[in-house]
Order: C-alpha cells, then sequence, then structure tokens
C-alpha cells in the first residue's frame, strides 16, 4: 500500500472546498445497484405499500409484554 500517495491525496481532499468535498464523495461512491435504506422508506411511503394497516386493529398496546431493558 502507498502510504505517501494515501495521505497526499487525504490533503489534497481536505484542501478543497465543500462543494468540491463533496463532489468528490459523489464519484468515490459505489453503486451497488441496490436501493440505500432512505430510498426504500421514500418508495414505501410514495407506494402507499403499507396503507393496508390503517385499516387493521391495534392488537398491543404500551402494556403488554415486558419491559425493555436499556443498556
Amino acid at each position: 500500500m502507498n502510504n505517501r500517495l494515501i495521505n497526499s491525496i487525504v490533503q489534497i481532499v481536505h484542501s478543497l472546498s465543500p462543494e468540491e468535498q463533496a463532489i468528490v464523495r459523489e464519484k468515490l461512491s459505489i453503486d451497488d445497484g441496490y436501493p440505500c435504506p432512505p430510498e426504500i422508506i421514500y418508495l414505501a411511503l410514495q407506494g402507499n405499500s403499507f396503507d393496508f394497516l390503517n385499516n387493521e386493529p391495534d392488537l398491543y398496546s404500551l402494556d403488554d409484554g415486558e419491559d425493555a431493558l436499556c443498556l
């Protein structure tokens, strides 16, 4: 691994404006073909996929079950 080169690149990126750094981040991001969590949430909300749950009875309340342990 070329540590000197990597350190030089990091220094150069840090010297860029925030806008330029954002462009570098965008260029370096890898699109793996899978939607990210915010995209999944958006699709679920916009697609009305879970609207059927609005008509379902509430089966559980805060009084049900055991208290959750806070670590």
